[in-house]
């Protein structure tokens, strides 16, 4: 396979209701094939306040792709076919506390993993090439700051930084029993898509945030029942139009930080096996996150 390497530094993953950034400029699409498969979707490859980004609508433009059949792999080594180093992951969730109401944001910097069928597409490795990522801070600490402080930016936002986001696995919604364990447990909110983009990313050497954009109150609240499918909507609508500003401000400045990806070689000492027991064919599958430790 022959890939031509782009060098576009800054990425965003748009969930439910962010198909599309109507913000760019001197837009182009650019379709990337990887060892793994087609991403989701075409890459819309434009600037935002004159800063170049390759932005990937998660469950592609027309909503046709569910968590299960997310091709994980795919969208984040494209990211890094693309030169990507920081990824800005927008994702729709649930709220599992009284105090994140639907149409606050929600910053996580941790995670907690209730998938069951998604071991593939966890990881990039196997295939005779064993790796074990440190995973302990699965979130990028500068990112969250940077995304705090553009939300901060966004007249009449409520922002909360920190807490957890657990992930089902879906794409049914929990069942009232599991929302209440949930909850339980100390769980803030949830979604079905963020983990394995934050583990790949890891992996990928990519530094990774979430801006979690809540649209609704899961099914423990009392008020659950008497939320309608237009009410949702509504907040979806309102979310998007917010997390559209928020990126904006972040691209900016994300742009304008100074200091290197700090996940740059953090794969390098996660590899156990000996590069001259690497199989050639997992190697070349490998080559644009571990190659350079050959």
């Amino acid at each position: 396979m022959t890939i031509e390497m782009e060098d576009i530094r800054i990425g965003i993953i748009g969930g439910s209701g962010l198909y599309q950034m109507p913000e760019l400029e001197n837009v182009r699409e650019k379709v990337v094939d990887t060892p793994f498969g087609k991403p989701s979707d075409a890459f819309v490859i434009g600037e935002l306040e004159g800063v170049t980004v390759a932005f990937l609508p998660r469950h592609g433009r027309g909503h046709n792709v569910l968590p299960t059949e997310l091709p994980f792999r795919a969208n984040i080594y494209a990211m890094k076919l693309l030169g990507i180093e920081y990824i800005l992951s927008v994702s729709a969730v649930g709220s599992l506390q009284e105090e994140y109401a639907p149409t606050d944001f929600f910053i996580p910097d941790q995670f907690f993993d209730r998938t069951r069928a998604r071991a593939e597409e966890s990881t990039f490795f196997g295939d005779g090439i064993v790796g074990h990522i440190t995973f302990a801070h699965p979130v990028c600490d500068e990112l969250g700051d940077i995304l705090e402080a553009s939300c901060k930016t966004v007249e009449g936002l409520t922002v909360h930084r920190g807490g957890t986001y657990i992930c089902m696995e879906g794409p049914a919604f929990s069942t009232k029993a599991e929302s209440n364990v949930y909850r339980s447990w100390g769980m803030d909110i949830i979604g079905m898509t963020n983990l394995q983009e934050a583990k790949l990313a890891r992996e990928a050497e990519i530094a990774y945030a979430t801006l979690a954009l809540v649209t609704d109150y899961d099914c423990w609240h009392e008020d659950h029942d008497s939320v309608s499918i237009e009410m949702v909507v509504e907040y979806l609508t309102k979310n998007v139009r917010n997390a559209q500003l928020v990126l904006k401000d972040a691209v900016k400045r994300v742009n304008e930080k100074g200091t290197p990806n700090p996940f740059e070689g953090a794969t390098k000492n996660a590899i156990f096996t000996q590069p001259d027991h690497w199989p050639e064919e997992t190697a070349k599958k490998l080559d644009a996150i571990i190659g350079k430790y050959r």
